[in-house]
């Protein structure tokens, strides 16, 4: 693997820091996961109510902690804090995610690291950014950057991704900044000290919506599954064989294609629909006339004949007929932890 003599200790919990963490041991890299003997990653009991209660691990931990070696080390103890000095001596990279000010009660500043091994990488994640000591969760920040306000349909009220998208987008971010530090060390032989903020990653990547806002002082409302600039994309239809499809039209070519496959191309000269601006001004009814024609043809048919002419369209999957295909089960990792067998999607899809 490319960092097999890589060198990670992985000091962080829950999701961020730890997919991280999983990244590099995919990649080869040693990973030395440390947890408090006493208060363990919490998110080993984050657990289904399925799940073995007496177990040490659950679904949700073993997600984002594969490949890892397991230590337990208190910090405050100074038979802990000596040994974890030792690990730090030839790592290559730190994470973290302590609370502002921890750094100082542990005696793991960056300078007091630098010190030890000046080649040292660290990355940190923390919820607002390195003033602040406010506890983050992913919920909380889908709250306070604008994402619930915009999810969900006019009936449903905010409504959260039923991912931590925030935690996994500011790991993202973190992976960057890692990988432009072990960069800028090939050149200078200097570690350097990284940090990310949840806040920050889910601001940034409001694209498009932020924007529409700063731009024309658009306030998006929740339209479910529905694009705010595009149509028809989002909109929801029923096949006769009772499955459920939708389109991402994003273009008059693909508009064009989509009517003459549902013979219906009489619509592409309506003024209401001959162009992406008039097709969103009048999306309720476009929606209406494209859901007469697909309720007498089967999703295949559908999205056959769409697939072959290049137009983006496709059938809304259950996860279990996702994770069942064969793409799907060449990203499935698996690994035995604590005696039981865990699975997880890979972090790593770059070929």
């Amino acid at each position: 693997m490319i960092l097999n003599d890589l060198k990670v200790i992985d000091a962080s919990s829950v999701l961020a820091g730890p997919s991280v963490g999983s990244y590099f041991a995919e990649l080869g890299a040693q990973v030395i996961k440390i947890e408090h003997p006493e208060h363990a990653d919490v998110t080993r009991s984050w657990k289904l109510p399925s799940e073995d209660a007496t177990g040490s691990i659950s679904a949700y931990f073993s997600s984002i902690n594969y490949q890892k070696d397991y230590l337990k080390l208190d910090l405050k103890r100074k038979s802990d804090y000596s040994q974890f000095l030792e690990l730090i001596k030839d790592a290559d990279i730190l994470i973290t995610n302590f609370k502002r000010g921890d750094d100082l009660k542990l005696n793991i500043l960056d300078q007091t690291l630098h010190g030890i091994n000046p080649a040292l990488i660290i990355g940190k994640i923390n919820g607002y950014g390195n003033n602040s000591d406010r506890v983050a969760y992913d919920l909380i920040l889908q709250a306070e950057t604008g994402f619930m306000s915009m999810n969900g349909t006019p009936d449903s009220g905010p409504v959260k991704m039923p991912v931590a998208m925030i935690d996994i987008l500011a790991a993202h971010h973190l992976k960057e900044a890692l990988l432009i530090g072990l960069l800028e060390r090939s050149k200078t032989g200097k570690g350097t000290s990284v940090s990310v903020s949840l806040y920050d990653a889910a601001l940034s990547s409001l694209a498009n919506q932020a924007s529409n806002y700063l731009m024309e002082g658009h306030i998006p409302q929740r339209i479910g599954s529905l694009h705010p600039n595009i149509a028809p994309y989002g909109e929801l239809f029923d096949t006769l064989d009772n499955a459920t499809i939708t389109f991402a039209i994003g273009s008059n070519a693909h508009f064009n294609k989509l009517c003459s496959v549902l013979n219906i191309s009489e619509l592409t000269l309506d003024s209401r629909f001959q162009n992406n601006q008039e097709r969103v001004k009048n999306r309720t009814r476009l929606q209406e006339l494209l859901q007469n024609q697909i309720k007498t043809r089967t999703s295949v048919d559908v999205l056959n004949k769409l697939h072959t002419l290049h137009v983006p369209a496709g059938k809304v999957k259950g996860l279990k007929e996702v994770l069942e295909t064969s793409k799907a089960q060449k990203l499935i990792r698996k690994e035995t932890i604590d005696g039981i067998e865990t699975s997880r999607i890979t972090s790593v899809v770059f070929k």
